[in-house]
């Protein structure tokens, strides 16, 4: 019996080792690719930054009130709050309502910067830091700005972060 030759011809040696590595390629990059869509750093990474969105526009919202769009002005106070917070800005509406109509003033205020302080996911808790620029305008004088600093408390709800608690932060070296 006689044995055939054959030739191996190397492009088509070469072409499989290409297909091969082009697979193993495809392989890879999707791997990690899922291993990144489904990573727990991302997931609090947008986490943090949804909070922090949330806070600044909560923080602008309580800073901002002007005589002539009370109503709107007030429903932005509560879409922005939740908990006791709510409550007391709820249950003195009337209150507020008044001294702004007697005082006639106007504030504004512009977010410059915020950061998220603290985060706990599971508890749906978060603080927040924001330094704001606010502009107050009075009937009888021109528009008065000062920068503040303020720290919020937000707690998530169904419909979002919502600020929960809201105060001045302190100023200055508070060492003694």
């Amino acid at each position: 019996m006689a044995r055939v030759r054959t030739r191996h011809n190397p492009l088509v040696a070469v072409a499989i080792a290409l297909t091969v590595a082009a697979a193993a390629a495809a392989v890879w990059g999707g791997w990690s690719w899922y291993g990144a869509a489904h990573d727990a750093s991302a997931s609090y990474a947008q986490t943090r930054d949804d909070a922090l969105a949330a806070g600044e526009q909560a923080v602008q919202n309580m800073n901002t009130l002007d005589h002539r769009k009370l109503q709107q002005g007030l429903d932005n106070w509560e879409d922005s709050t939740t908990g006791e917070l709510h409550k007391q800005l709820v249950d003195g509406r009337s209150g507020f309502e008044k001294q702004i109509q007697e005082a006639r003033t106007a504030s504004t205020a512009k977010v410059l910067s915020g950061a998220v302080t603290e985060l706990d996911e599971r508890a749906g808790r978060a603080s927040v830091m924001v330094a704001l620029r606010i502009t107050v305008t009075a009937p009888k004088s021109g528009p008065a700005v000062k920068e503040s600093r303020m720290l919020g408390q937000l707690t998530r709800t169904s419909e979002g972060w919502k600020l929960s608690a809201l105060g001045q932060a302190p100023v200055g070296n508070t060492a003694g």
